[in-house]
């Protein structure tokens, strides 16, 4: 059996596929791509409480309880979403007090 070193590049790439391919872009693009799916998952529990609460106003909904939980799911999840952004914000402005 023969082993091979890494110096030539193939065990690297064998497990790490990704590692010639990523750029600066592709990063970039990956966390917006986060963002817009993090946007998009409270934006639907937003939705999805406001109508639960509808549901609970008009007497079609007489289950409290469910309400409430969705009412709270929605607000953590918005909380998150905050923090997530406020981490993001600070780790951009720590990167631009950087000096080079």
């Amino acid at each position: 059996m023969e082993i091979t070193g890494i110096e030539n590049g193939i065990g690297i790439s064998k497990a790490f596929p990704d590692v010639n391919k990523a750029s600066s872009s592709s990063t970039a693009d990956g966390a917006g791509k986060f963002f817009s799916e993090l946007v998009s998952k409270v934006n639907d529990m937003q939705i999805q409480s406001d109508k639960s609460i509808q549901g609970l106003a008009s007497g079609e909904n007489k289950n409290l309880h469910e309400v409430m939980i969705a009412v709270e799911k929605a607000s953590i999840s918005f909380q998150f979403m905050s923090q997530v952004r406020n981490k993001a914000l600070e780790a951009y402005q720590e990167v631009m007090r950087m000096q080079v």
